[in-house]
């Protein structure tokens, strides 16, 4: 039996969702990076079943969900119920501060000292690094708002879809 009307639900709910995501993103200024740019989606069918995996850069998740600082944290940060925190000993060394030395030169954004002097990149990012590893960063929800708000609707749409679907195999089925 094919599911064509339980196939297009599942589309248009990852395309929200990925659109929505990226909407976000543009919002926050964050938008038009390589983050932006890997939110997609990915939908595997067999004969059985359906799955659909939504695919971003791997940090995506730190900045969706936010990260919990040493010293202190965000509330919205606490309140997205984040399971990162710098400080754990979990994460990889060092990775904090190559990404913040690969996007400052990237965007060849140079702080000023005290006497007016272009700050290093690699004293510009030591300043910021400690600064997000002692307050963390604020979780800013854009891919799992669209998500969970485009999952309230689909139960109801898909038994719609798949009431469709089986009325018109039905209907094939009496044709023949």
């Amino acid at each position: 039996m094919k599911f064509k009307n339980v196939d297009e639900i599942v589309t248009k709910y990852a395309k929200y969702v990925v659109q929505q995501s990226k909407s976000n993103l543009t919002k926050d200024k964050k938008g038009g990076g390589d983050l932006y740019n890997s939110v997609s989606y990915k939908i595997e069918k067999s004969q059985d079943d359906f799955l659909l995996d939504f695919l971003m850069e791997d940090y995506g998740a730190f900045v969706d969900r936010g990260v919990k600082g040493k010293t202190s944290t965000y509330p919205e940060t606490s309140a997205a119920l984040s399971k990162f925190q710098y400080g754990s000993g979990t994460g990889p060394k060092g990775g904090l501060t190559k990404g913040i030395n690969a996007w400052l030169k990237k965007k060849r954004f140079q702080f000023r000292d005290k006497q007016g002097r272009f700050m290093s990149y690699e004293s510009m990012t030591y300043l910021i690094a400690r600064s997000i590893y002692n307050k963390g960063l604020k979780a800013n929800l854009f891919f799992t708002k669209p998500f969970e708000a485009g999952l309230k609707r689909l139960p109801d749409d898909l038994i719609k879809g798949f009431a469709l679907d089986i009325e018109d195999a039905i209907i094939l089925g009496t044709k023949k």
